[in-house]
């Protein structure tokens, strides 16, 4: 799953330049991907609500704050890495309004969660695993968070499915590979994972011209008007 993901993440950035790259989330399976990006500093945010914190990776130092509360300035950041970021969030459109606010105008966003639809989500579904990865999440249809992405001013520009294999240990090597090949060919909206990148647009204001006002009937110094009509005298 990793694999897949890191891939996918890789296409996504090719095209994505800037000075400053924040993963909010811990995750060490992104580190090529990220590394071959053309964005250049990398900075990974851990998050303390995350079941990842307990790794060692959140205890080397790194900044660690709420993905709806982000310690960064806001219009600073050239794109921003959510990986699963949202599945594991009290607050998932809190955490897209601080990604909106701390993006740069034209800035990007890559989106990796869970698909609802999908063999992953019945299997979470029908056999939830309290504290267990990654069923202690909370699945999303990948309209939903595009839906949530277009309400704060992003155009989606890029959408993904990744993994088509049921979450079975039989299916592996190349019954798995197979399988991925088939449902992106038949069945590309069933991945248990998507990957969305999205841009911030910002709308360019157009001035109005003001109303010109009505041209008064006084002239200058305010003087009346001279007229031809009569005065009413005789």
């Amino acid at each position: 799953m990793a694999r897949l993901e890191s891939a996918s993440i890789q296409r996504l950035l090719a095209n994505t330049f800037g000075y400053y790259l924040v993963q909010v989330g811990v995750s060490d399976g992104f580190d090529a991907a990220l590394a071959s990006s053309r964005i250049r500093h990398r900075i990974r945010l851990p998050v303390a609500s995350f079941p990842e914190c307990a790794s060692p990776a959140c205890a080397s130092g790194s900044i660690v704050g709420l993905p709806a509360q982000l310690p960064i300035a806001s219009d600073s950041v050239d794109a921003v890495l959510l990986p699963h970021t949202l599945d594991f969030s009290p607050e998932p459109r809190a955490v897209l309004d601080e990604v909106e606010r701390v993006l740069i105008p034209e800035g990007r966003v890559i989106v990796v969660g869970f698909n609802a639809l999908s063999a992953w989500g019945v299997r979470r579904l029908l056999w939830r695993s309290k504290g267990r990865l990654p069923w202690c999440g909370r699945f999303y249809l990948a309209w939903r968070v595009e839906e949530w992405l277009g309400e704060r001013g992003f155009d989606i520009e890029v959408r993904e499915f990744l993994m088509f294999c049921p979450p079975f240990g039989a299916m592996v090597g190349r019954r798995c590979a197979a399988l991925d090949t088939l449902g992106r060919r038949l069945w590309p909206f069933f991945g248990s994972i998507y990957v969305i990148r999205a841009v911030k647009r910002v709308a360019t204001l157009t001035p109005v011209k003001p109303l010109r006002a009505k041209p008064s009937a006084l002239l200058a110094g305010r003087a009346v008007r001279p007229t031809t009509r009569g005065t009413g005298h005789a």
